[in-house]
C-alpha cells in the first residue's frame, strides 16, 4: 500500500469572475501545500464558476475559460506550487465539425490537471443531466475520455459530477483501470435530505470502482441554487473515511492508504455498459511512493438537522445573492406577521442587522398588534426601521379612481410594493420579497404589490415550513429573535376588516400536504384523490395553482430547498387550457 494526502478544496467560486476564481485556485492550493497535500481538488467548473448557463454558448466566454487555465497553470509553477498537481474543473470545447442539434461550439464540461506550469491532461463530462435544474443538453456535448494520473506509484481517476450518478460511463471503467483512487469535482445543489442520497450513492460507486473515492462539492448561492459543500471521502468498500462541513468553505486534508499501480501505462480503450465506448488516457507525473509519514487523524464533520439544514441554505442563498450582485443592503415591509419575520431573520443572520432595513407600513386595517409585534422584531434584532403610514397614500389614489373588492385590497398592497421600491432606489437597497410557497401556489401574492422585489428568501417554503423555521430558529442559543405572537397569531393579510387566510384558504396543514403532492410530486387529480385528499378540495386547489402560473412567472428567484421550487424545475406554459380536473 502507498500512502497520499488528498486535499479536497471546497470552495465559493463566482460566475464569470474567472480572475477572482483564478486567485482563489492559488490561494487554496497553497494552503493545500501549506498543509503537506500530494493532490488538491477543486470543483466542477471551478474556473468559470456553476452554472453558467447560456455564457456557456459564447465563444469569447470559452476562450477566456480555456486561457485562464492555461495561466493559472504558469502562475502556480512561479510562485513555487508546480509540483503539486491541481485537478479543476473549467470550461473548454470539444473541436468537433457543426452539425444540427449541437450546443454553438460544442462546449464541454471538462477537468484538467495542472502540473509543472501546465495543463498535462483532461477530460470532459460523460453523462449530462437534462432533468430538474440541469440543462446540459444544451450547453455541453458528451465527453469519452477518462484520465488515469500515476502519482507516488499510485494511479487516480477523474469522472465528473454526473458520471457518479448514472449507471455506466466512467465510473464502470474506473474498476476496469486498476485505480486506487476516484476523484470526483462537483457542482450538485442542495436540497432536503439530499447529504444522505450523496453518500450512499459515493459508497456504492466506490464498492462497483472497487477503489477509494473522493468527493468535492462546491458551495455558496447562484441565483436560484444553493450548493452546499458536503464534501466526503469513502473507501473502496463504501465506509465513510472523512467528511466536510455544509454551507462553508473548507479545504478537507485526508491521508489515505492505497494500493500501488500495477497497470501498463498506454491508452486502453473500454466499453463503459452504456452504449459507448471511453479511452482510458493513463500518464505519469510520480512512480515513487512518497516516504512513509505519521497520517493526520480523518475529520468528520457533524451533520446539520433537517431544520438546520434549510435554514443554513436560505441563509447562505441571501448572502451571496446580496454580495456577489454588489449590494450594501436590504430592505422589505415588516408587517408583524410569520413570513416576513422570518424574512427579516434570515436576513439579518446572512449579512448583518446593522445592513437590514424594514419598512412599518400600517394601513386602515392593520391591527394594534402588528405594529407591536414588528416593533418587537425590530427591537430584539437592531434592525433599521421606518414607519410609513399608507392610509393617506391609498386614499388618495381611490379619489382619483373608483375600485372595490379584491382590486381596493391590492391598491393596498401595491401601495407598500411601490414605497419599497422608490426607497430601494432611492438608497441601493435590494428589495426582500415575503410571500411563501403556499402563497405562490395558490395565487396569493399581489403582482406588483407584495410580489415586487429583487429576491424572495422564503419562496421555496410551505407556510407549514415557515412556522416550523421560525420555531427552530427561536430555539437556537441566544435571545429568540421572533416575537412569539408573531408565530402563534393566526395569518392574515390585513387588507380588509377581521381577513383571515382561512377564510378563502383550508388550514395550511391540509392545504400543504396537498400542495406538495401536487406540486412537488407531479400527481394529478385521480392520483392526488387516491392518496386521500379531499375531491371537491383537489379540485379547488388545482385550480388555483394552475391559474396562478402568469403570477409566478414575473416572481423574483429565491433559494431553492425543496426537489421541486417554483422557477429552474416547474416550468409550465402561462397560455394553457389542460385542467386536471377535466381532462
Amino acid at each position: 500500500m502507498a500512502q497520499l494526502r488528498i486535499a479536497l478544496a471546497q470552495t465559493n467560486p463566482v460566475v464569470g469572475d474567472l480572475s477572482g476564481n483564478a486567485d482563489k485556485l492559488l490561494e487554496w492550493t497553497r494552503r493545500a501545500s501549506d498543509r503537506g497535500a500530494h493532490l488538491v481538488v477543486f470543483t466542477e467548473l471551478f474556473v468559470t464558476g456553476y452554472p453558467a448557463e447560456d455564457l456557456t454558448l459564447r465563444s469569447s466566454f470559452v476562450e477566456a475559460s480555456v486561457a485562464t487555465l492555461s495561466s493559472v497553470a504558469e502562475r502556480l509553477a512561479g510562485e513555487g506550487l508546480g509540483e503539486l498537481p491541481v485537478v479543476v474543473g473549467y470550461l473548454d470545447r470539444a473541436g468537433v465539425a457543426p452539425r444540427a442539434g449541437q450546443p454553438k461550439g460544442a462546449p464541454l464540461d471538462a477537468a484538467a490537471v495542472l502540473y509543472q506550469g501546465r495543463v498535462v491532461i483532461k477530460s470532459a463530462k460523460h453523462h449530462l443531466p437534462n432533468y430538474g435544474v440541469f440543462d446540459e443538453y444544451r450547453y455541453f456535448v458528451r465527453g469519452d475520455r477518462m484520465p488515469v494520473i500515476r502519482l507516488h506509484g499510485v494511479d487516480v481517476a477523474i469522472a465528473i459530477c454526473e458520471d457518479l450518478w448514472q449507471e455506466g460511463g466512467p465510473v464502470s471503467v474506473v474498476a476496469e483501470t486498476g485505480a486506487g483512487l476516484l476523484v470526483v469535482p462537483n457542482g450538485s445543489p442542495y436540497e432536503m435530505d439530499k447529504d444522505d442520497v450523496r453518500l450512499e450513492l459515493c459508497a456504492r460507486r466506490a464498492r462497483e470502482a472497487g477503489c477509494a473515492l473522493a468527493y468535492v462539492n462546491m458551495v455558496g448561492g447562484q441565483d436560484e441554487l444553493v450548493f452546499d459543500g458536503d464534501s466526503l471521502i469513502v473507501d473502496a468498500s463504501g465506509e465513510l473515511v472523512a467528511r466536510a462541513a455544509q454551507f462553508t468553505e473548507e479545504l478537507l486534508v485526508t491521508d489515505l492508504e492505497l494500493p500501488a499501480a500495477t497497470a501498463e501505462l498506454g491508452e486502453l480503450r473500454v466499453d463503459a455498459h452504456d452504449g459507448t465506448i471511453i479511452t482510458v488516457d493513463r500518464l505519469l507525473l510520480s512512480d515513487t511512493p512518497v516516504e512513509p509519514y505519521e497520517p493526520e487523524p480523518p475529520m468528520i464533520a457533524e451533520r446539520l438537522d433537517d431544520l438546520a439544514e434549510v435554514y443554513n441554505a436560505l441563509v447562505l442563498g441571501v448572502r451571496d445573492y446580496v454580495t456577489k450582485n454588489g449590494f450594501r443592503s436590504v430592505i422589505l415591509g415588516l408587517s408583524g406577521g410569520i413570513d416576513s419575520a422570518l424574512t427579516a431573520t434570515i436576513a439579518a443572520d446572512a449579512i448583518g442587522a446593522s445592513r437590514v432595513h424594514v419598512v412599518l407600513m400600517p394601513s386602515r386595517y392593520s391591527s394594534d398588534h402588528s405594529i407591536t409585534d414588528a416593533e418587537e422584531l425590530v427591537r430584539r434584532q437592531g434592525l433599521n426601521a421606518q414607519v410609513v403610514p399608507i392610509a393617506d397614500v391609498v386614499t388618495a389614489f381611490e379619489k382619483e379612481v373608483e375600485l372595490h373588492g379584491l382590486a381596493a385590497e391590492n391598491l393596498q398592497a401595491r401601495v407598500r410594493g411601490m414605497l419599497l421600491m422608490s426607497l430601494s432606489n432611492e438608497h441601493g437597497h435590494l428589495v426582500l420579497t415575503t410571500g411563501n410557497k403556499s402563497e405562490l401556489a395558490t395565487g396569493y401574492s399581489t403582482l406588483y404589490g407584495d410580489s415586487a422585489g429583487g429576491y424572495a428568501p422564503i419562496k421555496d417554503l410551505l407556510k407549514t415550513m415557515v412556522w416550523r423555521l421560525s420555531e427552530w430558529r427561536n430555539a437556537q442559543p441566544g435571545p429568540p429573535p421572533i416575537p412569539e405572537n408573531s408565530i402563534t397569531k393566526e395569518p392574515s393579510a390585513e387588507l380588509r376588516p377581521d381577513q383571515r387566510d382561512t377564510d378563502s384558504l383550508p388550514e395550511y396543514d391540509v392545504l400543504d400536504r396537498l400542495l406538495s403532492d401536487y406540486v412537488e410530486k407531479d400527481m394529478g387529480r385521480d392520483e392526488l384523490i387516491a392518496a386521500g385528499h379531499d375531491p371537491e378540495l383537489v379540485t379547488r386547489i388545482i385550480r388555483l395553482v394552475d391559474l396562478a402560473e402568469y403570477k409566478r412567472r414575473q416572481y423574483p428567484p429565491g433559494p431553492k430547498i425543496t426537489p421541486k421550487n417554483f422557477g429552474r424545475d416547474r416550468r409550465l406554459p402561462i397560455t394553457n387550457r389542460w385542467r386536471e380536473t377535466l381532462g
